[in-house]
């Protein structure tokens, strides 16, 4: 589930990969370096490493696709190929153990066409689109098996490093809930149970915890909108928190507490911080201005990690460390892009 807004653009394949070295880093992001723009042109976001650290895969619209597709390349931009089935509309996309298999969410068994956008005339929301299942396939695309066939929304799917486990949002039982289950779909174990939005989950390095974003709503307005929202397949992402608790929903505990629109939470290597995106520090609060922080895992020392003025999202560490891979607006070729970057992490 994205927190971009959708723009019509081109996918500018002729620009120069050479000429794009201007304009990729900012004052202020010394714990970057070597920033490589991988896509340029279209909407391209939630790029995630294969085990290996190898390959991405991630999310596109560009071209004539009228809504995003799942796409893999090589972590230097080459290689890029759809890897989904070209209909309906795709998201939140992941490798599986050892790179055999990947994972994504699909509405195309409800509606081989896009889905309709949700109506922002009433202020920004995310559609809950129903039709979304999760489903397996071969990293080139082929043997497609639908993983969830349960009423409502399944999405936001995520591995344990172990490759055994899969953490996912759902709808199954009325409300925006995390849930657990083995990696042929078998026994699911709901794991948040609290009214409100409880999604995008990341294991840690060691598979003992799990790091997610949060909307609780707490007045009686509040309650009443979230309710109203989710019966129309909708939510808004104005005010997410970030929660961590243990492999099996236990020792939930809230990490931050800044009053903003705070997702896409990401363990460091270290198992011991946790890199996500937040608008918290942007000047005008009307702007999308989303930088990534840093916090400890206890919720101390909040640190700014990018300084563009305007989108910074969905960050993942390589396996090793080494590499951090994060979508962002810089660098747009036309109003709207969002591209994916990669650059070497500086402790």
């Amino acid at each position: 589930m994205r927190i971009i807004l959708s723009f019509a653009v081109a996918l500018a394949l002729t620009v120069s990969i050479a000429a794009q070295g201007e304009g990729l880093q900012f004052e202020g992001e010394t714990h970057l370096k070597n920033i490589k723009q991988l896509t340029f042109g279209g909407e391209n976001a939630e790029a995630y490493f294969s085990p290996d650290g190898k390959k991405l895969i991630f999310q596109s619209k560009r071209g004539d696709l009228g809504c995003d597709q799942i796409f893999t390349m090589n972590i230097d931009g080459s290689d890029q190929k759809m890897v989904s089935t070209g209909k309906g509309r795709t998201t939140c996309s992941f490798f599986m153990k050892k790179s055999k298999r990947i994972i994504y969410a699909s509405t195309h068994l409800g509606d081989p066409e896009c889905p309709p956008n949700p109506d922002f005339s009433q202020g920004y929301v995310w559609a809950i689109y129903p039709d979304y299942d999760l489903f397996t396939a071969k990293p080139d695309g082929s043997d497609v098996k639908r993983l969830t066939d349960t009423p409502g929304y399944d999405a936001e799917a995520t591995l344990s490093p172990d490759g055994k486990k899969i953490v996912f949002t759902s709808t199954r039982d009325g409300d925006l809930d995390i849930y657990v289950m083995d990696a042929d779909g078998k026994n699911v174990k709901r794991l948040t149970t609290e009214l409100g939005y409880d999604g995008g989950p990341f294991f840690s390095p060691d598979g003992k915890k799990i790091v997610y974003r949060s909307f609780h709503p707490k007045t009686e307005k509040e309650i009443e909108r979230y309710k109203d929202r989710l019966a129309n397949d909708l939510i808004e992402p104005n005010n997410f928190e970030l929660w961590i608790m243990d492999a099996d929903g236990s020792n939930k505990k809230k990490i931050t507490d800044l009053g903003d629109a705070s997702f896409a939470p990401y363990f460091h290597p270290n198992g011991k911080q946790i890199i996500f995106s937040s608008n918290h520090l942007a000047k005008d609060p009307r702007k999308r201005n989303f930088d990534l922080l840093m916090v400890n895992i206890d919720g101390t020392g909040l640190k700014q990690i990018t300084t563009y003025d305007s989108f910074d999202g969905f960050p993942m560490f390589s396996p090793d460390g080494k590499k951090l891979v994060f979508a962002s607006n810089r660098n747009a070729a036309n109003q709207g892009d969002t591209n994916v970057f990669i650059a070497d992490w500086v402790e």
